[in-house]
């Protein structure tokens, strides 16, 4: 049966505004918290040149693409590279990404520890249980030196591939929303940005952060395949990519969001 918007999307909210009349409408799909945050100056951008946006917003990751394939968005806006070729590799959905918008370092986070030094030996530690995600977790926890992963694992590593674990570590996998409120039984989590956000966790409070530079994990405007030459996918792309939004980015994130156009 057809994904249909109106019947599916649980947990999500619609925020629009009326359009100026003869305004051309997009239907974007954001996650909560910063997206939303970025997508609404967006769409004070792209209503300038008469485009209305109208944002859906997501409190998962998995139903935004399959609004998207099943056309009850126009585009969405969520996601990082690996997520979605994951997403399109797996469930079969034609999906194309056409713009890059942000990198958001991920964190790792600890209520019980203020140093990775001391995680304890066979201490418990949190990843989004998404291939994704998690693999990105695993490789911060590779960089902090708590595991090593095989040769050849790549950008979408699993529990599997672990080699060497030398605290004895329990890798524990949870739905990406659920890391922040698990913190207080687990010993660290690594805590995707926009999910840090909504619990009130700052880069700050990380006691591990990922790079910024030469990041693979940047974050996409994705769109189905056969619209992807659409003249109003250059219009929304260029409401993104406009000086406002670059400088909105900079100056209300510092650092903890990092344009990546």
């Amino acid at each position: 049966m057809k994904f249909r918007l109106k019947s599916a999307l649980l947990g999500l909210a619609l925020l629009s505004l009326p359009a100026a009349a003869g305004a051309e409408t997009v239907k974007v799909g954001v996650a909560a918290g910063d997206d939303e945050v970025i997508w609404q100056q967006v769409k004070e951008v792209a209503a300038k040149d008469g485009l209305d946006v109208e944002l859906i917003v997501f409190n998962d990751y998995l139903l935004p693409n399959a609004a998207l394939d099943a056309g009850d968005l126009d585009a969405n806006s969520f996601q990082h590279k690996p997520f979605l070729e994951n997403e399109v590799r797996t469930k079969g959905y034609e999906l194309t990404a056409i713009a890059d918008t942000i990198v958001a370092p991920i964190g790792l986070y600890s209520n019980k520890v203020d140093d990775v030094a001391d995680i304890p030996q066979g201490g418990q530690i949190g990843v989004a249980n998404d291939p994704s995600n998690g693999g990105r977790g695993l490789l911060l926890l590779e960089a902090e030196g708590l595991i090593e992963l095989r040769d050849g694992a790549g950008i979408l590593p699993t529990p599997l591939d672990i080699t060497a674990n030398p605290r004895d570590l329990r890798i524990v996998e949870l739905d990406a929303a659920q890391l922040p409120r698990s913190l207080d039984d687990l010993d660290a989590a690594v805590v995707n940005n926009n999910y840090a956000v909504l619990a009130d966790l700052k880069p700050s409070d990380a006691i591990a952060i990922e790079p910024a530079i030469d990041n693979p994990y940047g974050n996409v405007i994705a769109v189905r395949t056969a619209d992807k030459d659409k003249p109003v996918f250059d219009r929304l792309v260029a409401a993104y990519h406009s000086d406002e939004i670059r400088k909105f980015i900079e100056d209300h994130f510092k650092g903890a969001l990092i344009p990546a156009f």
